[in-house]
């Protein structure tokens, strides 16, 4: 089963930005929708972005509506989170991941099924 990989976590202030990536070696998002969640330790996952398979849907969740930028590249490779004005209760660690392309490439932040190792973003003043 193809694995994802995600990078572009680091150690940021206040009002910054970073931007993260997640790659499939040897595979492609062609098919599918992709996702971003963030996990903070003893706290439920939270789905923050999607993308949908065409790349023209997107979705995102109060909490970083406004301030991050899902995006996926036209070889569909790679799908980006662009984070800007990161606040401290944005630490925690990012994972992406992927799930079959849904109807009239759409996409909703439930249901994948193949996750990423994560990256840690940290947002201290």
């Amino acid at each position: 089963q193809s694995r994802l990989v995600a990078s572009g976590g680091g150690l940021v202030q206040p009002g910054e930005s970073l931007s993260l990536s997640c790659t499939t070696p040897g595979d492609s998002f062609r098919s599918y929708t992709v996702a971003w969640f963030r996990q903070i330790p003893g706290k439920e996952r939270e789905g923050i972005a999607c993308v949908g398979s065409t790349g023209e849907y997107k979705q995102y969740a109060d909490s970083v509506k406004g301030r991050f930028t899902i995006a996926r590249n036209l070889a569909k490779t790679t799908v980006y989170l662009q984070m800007t004005d990161l606040k401290p209760e944005d630490t925690a660690t990012y994972l992406c991941a992927r799930r079959q392309a849904q109807i009239s490439s759409t996409c909703t932040l439930d249901r994948y099924t193949t996750w990423g190792q994560g990256t840690q973003v940290s947002v201290i003043s």
